[in-house]
């Protein structure tokens, strides 16, 4: 069991040091939008919709910055494993979040649709002429689209170095954004062009993509907290970095066979080590010197047992 806090690597620090910066701007940034969004949505319903979700998307930036501050203190008495599972808890948090405002937005648009309700977009006086309310409509949704795409775009190789899912998940849907700005576009030109119906439509379609993230982000940190095998993070594919493990131990010449199991805890795998070890092996001496090499070989094996066996547990599915 490690007792040390946790550390990344020196290349590595730079990149969680970036990733707290543009989250931090991120939430600057996303309180401007929704703060002019309230102001301008008047009673289109993709335009709140649209402000609701961007209320949302702040969670996973406070997420992070939260359990950035969290996961890398020292086991103690209470919680001798750490505080990696933080990253892991504030995943389903978010996940958790996302659903539920997904269900509630579909709902209360799907039931705007059937009311037939016909929206309005007014005009305001700026600058001493009229203006129609949805150009400025128009302009906010791109001012809260474009940027996010950026930073989403900025975030996502952070979040793959670090193994950041909270993170990954934040940076992809801020580089996708500009699919709900362009849905709620096209419902406020729907009002302007007398389609009653186009406003909510737009609000149903956006709140079937929150409520799809929400669903596959929720599927995924259930599934990490029910210690499910490492996957990467940008195509749930198994990490062969157990594969590579389990191999590196093979090589030892002590070992005449092992078998490595990973679980994820945040950024971080735990996990076992079953060894059928050489006769005549100092077994205390050699497991030492294995924990040694394998926490060198990879900075995401942090907490591992290594556990000569007579025979080795096959877990793969027949």
């Amino acid at each position: 069991m490690r007792t040390e806090a946790f550390e990344l690597p020196e290349d590595l620090k730079p990149k969680l040091k970036k990733a707290k910066r543009l989250e931090w701007i991120t939430l600057v940034y996303l309180a401007t939008v929704v703060v002019l969004m309230y102001l301008v949505m008047g009673s289109s319903q993709a335009m709140k919709t649209a402000w609701l979700e961007d209320a949302l998307s702040m969670i996973p930036a406070i997420s992070f910055l939260i359990a950035s501050c969290i996961y890398n203190r020292k086991p103690n008495k209470k919680f001798q494993f750490g505080f990696h599972r933080v990253f892991t808890i504030a995943f389903l948090t978010g996940s958790v979040a996302l659903f539920g405002m997904g269900l509630f937005l579909m709902v209360d648009s799907a039931i705007t649709l059937m009311k037939a309700e016909h929206p309005t977009i007014g005009t305001i006086m700026l600058f001493g002429k009229q203006i129609w309310m949805g150009w400025i409509m128009i302009a906010v949704l791109i001012y809260s689209s474009l940027p996010a795409m950026y930073l989403g775009y900025k975030k996502l190789p952070l979040a793959k170095k670090l193994h950041n899912k909270i993170l990954y998940t934040d940076a992809n849907t801020q580089k996708a954004d500009y699919m709900t700005g362009f849905a709620a576009m096209a419902g406020i030109l729907g009002i302007g062009m007398g389609w009653w119906w186009a406003d909510a439509s737009a609000a149903l379609v956006i709140s079937f993509s929150v409520l799809k993230d929400g669903y596959t982000n929720l599927k995924d940190a259930v599934e990490d907290l029910m210690d499910r095998q490492p996957l990467h993070i940008k195509d749930e594919k198994p990490d062969e970095l157990v594969v590579k493990a389990e191999n590196f131990v093979k090589s030892w010449d002590w070992v005449l066979d092992a078998k490595v199991r990973f679980r994820e805890e945040g950024q971080v795998y735990f996990g076992d080590v079953q060894i059928i070890a050489n006769p005549g092996t100092d077994i205390p001496k050699a497991i030492e010197e294995g924990l040694k090499k394998l926490h060198e070989f990879h900075w995401k094996i942090y907490d591992v047992t290594l556990m000569p066996v007579e025979k080795i547990k096959d877990y793969s599915e027949k």
